[in-house]
């Protein structure tokens, strides 16, 4: 499958498709371009490294939907042994855009739950683009009552644009049941590590979103609705997504400062998607380290301590 370029990475495309062309060219002469290809590839190196360094919040917002990012499947397979999937609300059906269950993480039980956009076309069909319905917070909701009933951590990976907001979803009660999961999450009587891992879209990432601690990857954004829709509502399309992007303070950068995020993990050069398995053992490092600080808490330690942080947000907004 052919590498997926953003736009600002088209010098690093344009790089790349010479290596490739060379590295073609060597392989029918037998050779004799090694130096110039191991030269271009350590160019090629040097640039994404330049331009993932000075990245804006649009170009940031474009990171973050990268189609070949690490999704929940991905996270489940390298950071969960023993996943064993738990399907279905008990009340309607069961959204494959919400994906949870239980397993073991470093050796210890956890519930874990994510979105999942899919990775081909069947895939994001199937998984509705990461757009959760109302049964997939419904579904959230059981899970954390699973961890409640046999006191084990929850990790949770949010990357969704937002909830779904078809008809059928709004008939169904979207609202009411993201808000339940939301509720739920912040009375979880239960450590919770939270995982930005590409977009935190509106409310759709909020439903599982708000753990004891909120993490984020570098080049991840965690916003109140989209950039595109900002500008659309506010500015009547007058601007840029760029624009919106940059006023908006959804980058993991602005986000740390504002204190609605608790820590940053770093990716690769050239991000996520450029080397997957380490910038997954990063976050497995990091949420491993965030339920070691959780250990030996009480219950109503947990929550008076999620309420003090989530206070502490509107709080700082009206000074």
């Amino acid at each position: 499958m052919a590498a997926h370029y953003l736009e600002f990475e088209r010098p690093i495309a344009d790089l790349e498709a010479k290596i490739e062309e060379l590295s073609k060219v060597s392989e029918t002469a037998g050779g004799g371009v090694d130096d110039e290809i191991e030269a271009l590839r350590a160019r090629a190196q040097e640039l994404r490294v330049e331009a993932y360094s000075n990245l804006d919040a649009w170009q940031k917002t474009q990171v973050a939907r990268h189609p070949d990012r690490p999704h929940f499947v991905d996270y489940a397979a390298a950071l969960i042994d023993e996943f064993q999937e738990l399907r279905g609300d008990r009340k309607f059906a069961d959204d494959q855009a919400i994906l949870g269950g239980i397993g073991r993480f470093r050796g210890r039980a956890v519930v874990v739950m994510g979105h999942e956009k899919g990775r081909d076309t069947a895939g994001r069909v199937k998984h509705n683009f990461g757009y959760a319905r109302p049964e997939g917070y419904r579904k959230a909701v059981r899970l954390f009552e699973l961890a409640e009933r046999f006191n084990l951590p929850v990790i949770s990976f949010v990357d969704t644009p937002a909830a779904y907001p078809g008809m059928a979803s709004e008939e169904r009660g979207v609202a009411e049941a993201i808000a339940r999961s939301t509720e739920k999450a912040l009375m979880l009587e239960a450590p919770m590590v939270a995982v930005v891992t590409g977009e935190g879209g509106s409310g759709g990432a909020l439903g599982i979103a708000c753990g004891s601690r909120v993490l984020i990857l570098e080049h991840a954004i965690y916003s109140v609705i989209p950039p595109e829709g900002a500008n659309s509502i506010l500015w009547r399309g007058a601007r840029t997504p760029g624009e919106a992007a940059k006023a908006m303070k959804i980058t993991a950068q602005d986000l740390i400062k504002l204190k609605i995020v608790d820590r940053i993990i770093p990716e690769p050069p050239g991000g996520a998607h450029a080397d997957p398995e380490a910038a997954m053992a990063a976050v497995g490092a990091a949420v491993e380290e965030e339920l070691k600080a959780l250990e030996g808490l009480s219950a109503d330690e947990l929550k008076t301590a999620r309420a003090e942080r989530f206070y502490a947000i509107g709080r700082s907004g009206l000074q």
